[in-house]
């Protein structure tokens, strides 16, 4: 079946960004390793000797940035929906977030480890209706932010993806009750055109 329009164009776009062939130059596994590189060289919070949670991990970019910084020391769990190539030293876990029986194994995994970070890239599928992606987006920040307030030790981090929208605001006030300070990041990895921006959530309370 020919390509569509719209799907050769964004093709040809995907591999004319410099930070695809960047990806492909450095051995990194996507282009989203570029923008945890620039989150982490703004406001350090990935050091050896920690333990780290990557949800939404696939197919493993940041779990990549996050296992060379660590040094092959500390702890790293990661968990996607889709299938990922394990790495040396790191817990892959597969399933679907949003599902109890999988939080419960990624749970067990931890196996009672307070964790320092928990970073989250996820995001849903998009469907195209602009108010059902956002409650569907917003629906996993806020898993993320529940799952964190859960596991994090005092003083930890959490690093998320969000979509700005319905229910942004209210989401971040919380996000700002339970953490010393909070910054909002656009990398220059993340597209001008996506609506995406990072949140950077330090000093966990």
């Amino acid at each position: 079946m020919p390509r569509s329009k719209s799907s050769k164009k964004w093709l040809d776009e995907h591999f004319a960004d410099r930070f695809v062939q960047a990806s492909q130059q450095d051995g990194y596994r996507s282009r989203a390793a570029y923008k945890l590189l620039a989150l982490n060289e703004k406001d350090h919070f990935l050091k050896p000797d920690m333990n780290v949670v990557d949800l939404g991990a696939a197919p493993g970019g940041w779990t990549q940035v996050v296992s060379d910084l660590l040094k092959e020391q500390g702890k790293i769990f990661a968990l996607d929906r889709l299938p990922m190539d394990h790495f040396p030293g790191v817990t892959v876990l597969e399933g679907d977030f949003t599902e109890q029986n999988v939080l419960d194994q990624l749970l067990d995994a931890l196996a009672g480890e307070q964790i320092d970070v928990v970073l989250s890239d996820m995001a849903p599928n998009m469907s195209g209706q602009k108010s059902m992606d956002q409650i569907r987006s917003m629906h996993l920040v806020e898993l993320a932010l529940d799952f964190a307030v859960q596991t994090l030790k005092p003083g930890g981090v959490f690093v998320t993806k969000v979509f700005q929208g319905a229910g942004f605001e209210a989401w971040l006030q919380t996000v700002r009750n339970h953490f010393a300070t909070v910054k909002s990041r656009k990398p220059e990895a993340s597209r001008a055109r996506s609506a995406e921006t990072y949140i950077v959530a330090q000093g966990f309370k």
